[in-house]
């Protein structure tokens, strides 16, 4: 029996319109072997959430280089709880431009995984594996 591969949506929330990086990220998972569904950009913390509720995610990914990310993250959380998507069960990280100063933050309401400018993708491949619980 085939293992059933690790679904990650990609997301991108909010007005910021750059989303190089979140492909580049979304593209090295897909090379890994797993499934990503990427959201494209100005998406609401609720298209997000839905998003990761239809494709029945294991990972949620998010990209911000706006600055909002304090802001937005929260929400899309929120959105997600809203609809039974939990940290507990499903593996939240983020990237872009985030101060050293906001990662304590953003890991404290339930992100596991904090990337900045320049992180290689091969560590955001091994996070995703050893923080996903393998799908049944």
């Amino acid at each position: 029996m085939a293992e059933k591969k690790i679904r990650v949506v990609i997301a991108k929330p909010g007005l910021d319109g750059h989303d190089r990086g979140a492909k580049v990220v979304a593209r090295a998972l897909r090379d890994a072997g797993m499934e990503v569904i990427y959201t494209g950009i100005r998406q609401t913390p609720e298209m997000i959430a839905e998003a990761a509720l239809q494709e029945d995610a294991n990972v949620v990914g998010l990209s911000i280089l706006s600055g909002a990310h304090l802001e937005l993250f929260p929400r899309v959380l929120d959105a997600c709880r809203e609809r039974g998507i939990t940290p507990a069960d499903t593996v939240f990280f983020c990237g872009g431009i985030i101060p050293d100063e906001d990662v304590e933050a953003l890991e404290k309401i339930g992100f596991q995984g904090v990337f900045g400018p320049g992180s290689n993708t091969q560590d955001i491949v091994a996070f995703v594996r050893e923080h996903v619980k393998q799908p049944a």
